[in-house]
Parts: structure tokens; C-alpha cells; sequence
């Protein structure tokens, strides 16, 4: 939060911080808290709803013309959010983008992705422990094998970090809520292809501490296999076309 009210100058700007009922009681903490800043607003839901329709519960509140979807682990280091939704409303064809996200060591995090397919998906959990065929893969859908260092079409956007028109969220109803998480971004992303087009935007770059908590969780795992089956019984199990 400090992060981003540091690197955002302006008055035409609000943050909207949608605590999930977190257990520790941070949220009712951080809705207390005075940040100086009239721009936070800070919403505590009586449960967890989920990722999206978590998200979701501030749709109502929106007057912007373009919306940011930030992980509450990613930290900006400059003025990128009025830089980044300048450039979406230059490039009037495009309605949902992402930056350059980086490891808090500086390593980059390959997050830019084709269309997802049953096998990409499997190939993506696997390519970690085995390699070889599964790494390949992996490294086709997170589009390894293009050159990343210009701006270009995508088509899955993180939901970690992505700029949507306000408009166009507002149009396809936001995240979709039958998803608690878990590629709920990849369904938001196909939605928004529907309206424009979707980009990667590297000249403009964050930190994110990215962990993929669902190979170290039984849990979580086998959430993310029941969105996996949402997300192909709605869109198909067919190759992306990037």
C-alpha cells in the first residue's frame, strides 16, 4: 500500500484495499490505521469470498478509466500506474495490460502465458520437478520462445498485477465469482479478448514476491484442479493462437 500511495501522485486517484476476512484480524487493523492519504479506502468482508469475488465487491465504487488489479505482494518503485493507464488510453484497441513483474531478487518471473491448455497446465506444475518434455512446454506457454522485450499481444494476463479499461471490467461483469482461485485471471483475460486486445507492457516493471503455494499444498492444489475444470468446460480445451 505505502508502495504504491509513494509512486502515485495525483488527485484523480483512489485505492481501494478489500481485506477477505483474513483471519489475523489485519483488516479491521489497516481500516483503523491513518495513512495521511484521503485516497485509501479500505473494505473488510464479514468472509472470505474469494479472489475475484472479493475483487468484485468494489465494482460499485468505480469511476476511473482504468482499473488496477494489484496483489497485495507487489511492490511498484516508481510513478508506473498513471504511466501504464496513460498508455492504454493512447492505444485505444487495447483494454487490459500487464507490466514486467520481477522476484524480490531480480530474477524475472515468466508470467506473460498463451491461452492455457490442459497439457501447458500440467506441463507448468510439473516442469519444476522433472524437466525435459515438461520444461519445454512450460517454457512454450510462458512464451519463453518470443521476444519479450517489446510490447506484444497476449493472451492470459496475470491477475497479480493488470490494468483493465473501468469500462470494459465494468462490461464483462468483473472476475468471475465461481471461482475462488485459481485461473480466475486466465477466464478474466479470455473475456477481455472479447473487447480488445490484451498486452504485455515490459518497458514498465514491479516486484512481486510470487510463491506457487498449490505444488506445497494438498489443499490448494486440488482448488486449483477444480477451477481448471471450470475454466476448460467454459472455454475449451482448444490451442491459443498468440
Amino acid at each position: 500500500m505505502r508502495s504504491v500511495l509513494a509512486n502515485t501522485p495525483g488527485d484523480d486517484f483512489a485505492l481501494y484495499v478489500v481485506d477477505n476476512a483474513s483471519p489475523d484480524g489485519c483488516g479491521p487493523r489497516l481500516a483503523q490505521t491513518d495513512f495521511g492519504d484521503v485516497r485509501v479506502q479500505v473494505i473488510c468482508l464479514p468472509k472470505n469470498l474469494g479472489f475475484g469475488k472479493g475483487h468484485n465487491s468494489i465494482m460499485d465504487r468505480l469511476t476511473s478509466d482504468v482499473h488496477f488489479i494489484l496483489n497485495p505482494d507487489v511492490i511498484i518503485h516508481d510513478d508506473i500506474l498513471p504511466q501504464m493507464a496513460q498508455w492504454l488510453l493512447d492505444h485505444p484497441g487495447v483494454v487490459m495490460a500487464t507490466p514486467q513483474l520481477y522476484f524480490p531478487d531480480g530474477r524475472i518471473q515468466n508470467l506473460p502465458r498463451r491461452k492455457p491448455t490442459p497439457w501447458l497446465l500440467l506441463a507448468r506444475q510439473l516442469a519444476p520437478r522433472f524437466g525435459g518434455v515438461m520444461q519445454k512446454a512450460d517454457e512454450h506457454y510462458t512464451m519463453q520462445d518470443e521476444d519479450l522485450t517489446i510490447p506484444r499481444p497476449i493472451e492470459f494476463c496475470t491477475g497479480s498485477f493488470a490494468a483493465i479499461r473501468t469500462d470494459v471490467f465494468k462490461t464483462i461483469g468483473g472476475f468471475d465469482p465461481e471461482y475462488f482461485m485459481y485461473v480466475e485471471d486466465a477466464d478474466l483475460t479470455q473475456r477481455a479478448l472479447r473487447q480488445g486486445l490484451v498486452y504485455l507492457l515490459p518497458q514498465f516493471t514491479a516486484t512481486h514476491a510470487w510463491h506457487r503455494d498449490p505444488m506445497r499444498d494438498a489443499g490448494k492444489f486440488k482448488m486449483q484442479l477444480k477451477s481448471m475444470g471450470r475454466y476448460f468446460k467454459k472455454w475449451g480445451i482448444g490451442k491459443g493462437n498468440v
